[in-house]
């Protein structure tokens, strides 16, 4: 198998930009290299998707209205739009700000277009063809475009107008209930944009494929991912379960998932999570614990067995647990070769020696932040690797460099900028 590239030292990597858009000239192409996407989404779900596709090497023209994507903003006062969400989810594109209440703006973004392979938004489809960037109208400046986005809800469908967030879409995809279903509490949002960000990885997905296509028919085509369909599918490839047969067969719901013992297990001074699955697995740990009982018992005799009884499992391991300390049970689980790892909280995930040794964290020093922590691409390619090759941008600020390589000439873009239809911070 081939060795991917960029394997990291246990200490953490420190490099140096002079600018946000500065581009380090010993990147290697990604596998993307060479495919210019004009990128109209803002907040989350749209930007995790080209975060992906810049991370591989895709030249991303992030367009941002005036006053700048909405996630420059949340974090401890950010300098110059440069909020921690935002750094994250925005890296290796190019800002360029334009009003696009403007038609002038609307013509450049229309002209950027002509020369993409991709376009992508997660405006609500109604406005932005409002504005004349609909499909249509942008297949019509370029023939083979891929045109993608993504929205709410599914826009054949009843709900398709409705404006969504993520909070809004865990609770009617079922997500809010099945936290009240294990905890046996109230519904609770999970702590996370769980919905954007799996949205915006299927977002990806589907822009490679439509590439893909494109590449073997050089046809164009219209990409609609919505959230709604999308956190449902991903919810329901396990909890539709026995109401996957007609009549049902049981319960909706995969119960295992489901049991308020499915959690880590508080050990004598913290909390461990061991999953004990096969017959291997329990053997040794009923042996090695001496627990032969355990073996006995016709609940827990085989694979089948327990997993009808998994929360009887569950329970055994967490009343052991407090009989020993974390590190004993790690140390335990890994000389009886049973599964288990830590439990970090935030801060602990930070100091992780695994995550710090493998490079997924790089201390890097921006021009007006200080030292920032950013974190590496999860994809790993053995010839044409992921890189970091800038900062998220300074509103605007790649806009005279992307209208300069579009055609238009000093002066039109001093024009443009003096007219506020083009706004770059410096």
């Amino acid at each position: 198998m081939p060795k991917l590239r960029g394997a990291a030292t246990a200490e953490p990597r420190r490099t140096t930009y002079a600018s946000p858009t500065h581009e380090d000239k010993r990147s290697m192409p990604g596998p993307l290299d060479g495919i210019r996407i004009v990128d109209l989404t803002a907040v989350v779900s749209g930007p995790f998707a080209t975060l992906h596709l810049a991370d591989m090497g895709a030249d991303v023209i992030k367009i941002e209205p005036p006053e700048g994507d909405i996630m420059r903003n949340p974090g401890t006062p950010p300098t110059k739009g440069m909020g921690p969400i935002f750094l994250a989810a925005n890296r290796n594109k190019k800002s360029v700000c334009l009003d696009l209440k403007r038609p002038e703006a609307v013509e450049i973004v229309r002209r950027l277009a002509a020369n993409a392979d991709v376009f992508v938004h997660n405006n609500r489809p109604q406005a932005i063809e409002r504005l004349g960037l609909g499909y249509e109208d942008i297949r019509a400046a370029n023939p083979s475009i891929v045109y993608a986005y993504c929205l709410g809800y599914k826009r054949s469908g009843p709900y398709g107008a409705k404006p969504a967030y993520d909070d809004l879409v865990q609770g009617a995809s079922g997500a809010a209930m099945l936290t009240a279903r294990a905890s046996g509490g109230e519904p609770r949002f999970m702590p996370s944009l769980i919905v954007d960000k799996t949205t915006g990885l299927h977002l990806a997905m589907a822009i490679l494929g439509a590439l893909v296509h494109r590449t073997r028919t050089g046809q164009g085509q219209l990409v609609e991912v919505p959230m709604l369909e999308t956190i449902t599918s991903f919810w329901l490839t396990e909890h539709l379960y026995d109401a996957t047969y007609d009549p049902p067969r049981g319960q909706i719901g995969y119960a295992r998932l489901l049991s308020p013992q499915r959690r880590p297990s508080r050990s004598k001074d913290g909390y461990v999570c061991m999953l004990i699955v096969t017959d291997k697995h329990w053997n040794a740990f009923c042996t090695n614990l001496g627990r032969e009982d355990l073996r006995s018992d016709p609940r827990l005799a085989t694979v089948a067995a327990r997993a009808n009884h998994q929360p009887v499992v569950q329970q055994i391991v967490n009343d052991l647990a407090p009989s020993r300390t974390t590190a004993e049970w790690l140390a335990f689980c890994d000389a009886h070769d049973i599964p288990a790892m830590p439990v970090n909280d935030l801060d602990g995930v930070l100091e992780d020696p695994h995550l710090n040794a493998t490079g997924f964290f790089t201390m890097r020093e921006h021009p007006t932040e200080g030292t920032v922590r950013t974190i590496a691409s999860p994809l790993g390619f053995s010839e044409t690797p992921t890189e970091f090759r800038r900062h998220a941008g300074f509103l605007g600020a790649d806009g005279p460099e992307v209208l300069s390589a579009a055609g238009y000439d000093e002066a039109e873009i001093a024009d443009l900028e003096a007219r506020g239809i083009l706004k770059v911070v410096r």
